[in-house]
């Protein structure tokens, strides 16, 4: 617009869409930003009709309103902290900090129950490609069974005090584990986070007890890292907090035994699906329960968004009648990771586009499993399941760079105690 001598812009939504952030995408990026202003409204017919008349004579005038852009706040502990970064001059986002810091004081009450907690990493510099390697001697794993409730309790912080010494941009932040060298359940992902964009107050709990017959050995070595090897530094810290201990478990009680590992991601094509074929299991003698746990994230852009901004489907079929779907509909959406998010742990105000809905997560949270209780939906012991992930309701065709979805499952066997 600015090559056809336009010295102004003015872009309108369509009848019923609301208006959005006008951003370069890819290589755009690079080149010198307009120099001519543009603007987002929404619709309004009878400006469309005065436009589109035989005197299209209309008056705009645009002007840069400063508005003040650093706030302190004061929590419910009544401690001095950072509000992050108001993108727009709107009060919507003191009320996503004020949700935030519902979210910790909740998160700091659920703390105070009993628990063992079991250090991994403490306030420890995670930069390139290999991150943090701890080795961390384990409880027995018959003990380990008998807590009703494992999580992943994560703290991410940044090199410095302030949100300003924090990296941008938001990478993938896994959790991998290995106790046994020979085992194929060896660097099997634990957790995932999203890392925020300049905020240094993240602290999650992630329920990962479906997953404790991963932790099969006495020494267990995990590894925390960044898909980004080249990303700037996070300092994290990591316990496993081990609670809700049944001393003396009846024969009603249940827990995790055995793990077999599913499906893992990969490009979001158009063969994306070609690489998944059933797996056929028989469940062992004596199993209570049986679950699937998958941890699914879509990453990349194509031409329609995919895989991070478009909504996906996932599917996990059993015995080729049983569907079990998660489907991922805010992705793409104005403010999907915004409303209503903060109560849940994403951290509000960063900077860049935390607001916007992703494909199954946000910046500046825990991925939570999904997890899935089969045992209904099994034929006596010899079973099979099979998976596939959609776009649209069908196979992604993308004509552009594909993107990409990262994804973990298992099958989960539990059983009573004796």
């Amino acid at each position: 617009m600015e090559q056809s001598k336009a010295i102004g812009v003015i872009v309108y939504a369509q009848p019923g869409q609301p208006v959005q952030d006008m951003n370069c995408q890819d290589d755009e990026c690079d080149l010198p930003p307009p120099s001519i202003p543009a603007t987002y409204i929404p619709y309004n017919e009878d400006l469309i009709n005065m436009l589109q008349s035989s005197d299209p004579s209309v008056n705009v005038t645009f002007q840069h309103t400063a508005s003040s852009n650093f706030y302190m706040a004061i929590d419910s502990q009544g401690l001095l902290a950072q509000m992050g970064w108001l993108l727009y001059p709107t009060f919507q986002f003191f009320v996503w900090q004020a949700e935030w810091f519902n979210f910790k004081t909740s998160l700091q009450a659920n703390m105070t129950d009993k628990a063992l907690m079991l250090p991994v990493v403490n306030a420890s510099i995670m930069q390139g490609e290999t991150g943090i390697i701890r080795t961390v001697k384990m409880p027995k794993l018959t003990e380990m069974q008998k807590y009703k409730k494992v999580e992943l309790d994560a703290y991410l912080s940044c090199p410095g005090t302030t949100d300003g010494t924090c990296p941008p941009w938001d990478h993938i932040m896994s959790l991998y584990v290995c106790c046994d060298n020979t085992s194929v359940l060896c660097g099997m992902e634990l957790g995932r986070w999203i890392t925020p964009f300049r905020r240094r107050i993240g602290h999650w709990l992630t329920n990962i007890t479906p997953l404790i017959p991963l932790l099969t050995s006495d020494t267990c070595t995990f590894t925390m890292k960044l898909d980004a090897w080249w990303a700037e530094p996070w300092k994290p810290s990591l316990n496993i907090r081990f609670s809700e201990y049944n001393r003396n478990p009846d024969a009603s009680d249940m827990y995790p035994y055995k793990i077999v590992p599913l499906f893992q991601g990969g490009t979001f094509n158009k063969s994306y699906n070609t690489q998944y074929k059933p797996i056929d299991f028989t469940v062992p003698t004596q199993v209570s329960k049986v679950e699937i746990v998958a941890i699914i994230t879509g990453h990349g852009s194509d031409e329609n968004g995919c895989g991070e901004f478009c909504p996906t489907s996932h599917h996990f079929v059993v015995n080729g009648k049983h569907e079990n779907v998660k489907n991922f509909s805010t992705a793409g959406t104005l403010l999907g990771c915004a409303m209503g998010k903060p109560i849940t742990g994403v951290e509000p105000n960063e900077h860049g586009t935390w607001l916007y809905g992703r494909n199954g997560w946000c910046n500046g949270r825990q991925v939570d499993p999904w997890v899935i209780d089969i045992t209904m939906q099994l034929d006596n012991q010899s079973n099979n399941v099979t998976y596939f992930g959609w776009y649209q309701g069908t196979d992604p065709d993308p004509k552009e760079e594909p993107g990409y979805i990262v994804m973990y499952s298992y099958l989960v066997y539990y059983k009573n105690f004796s």
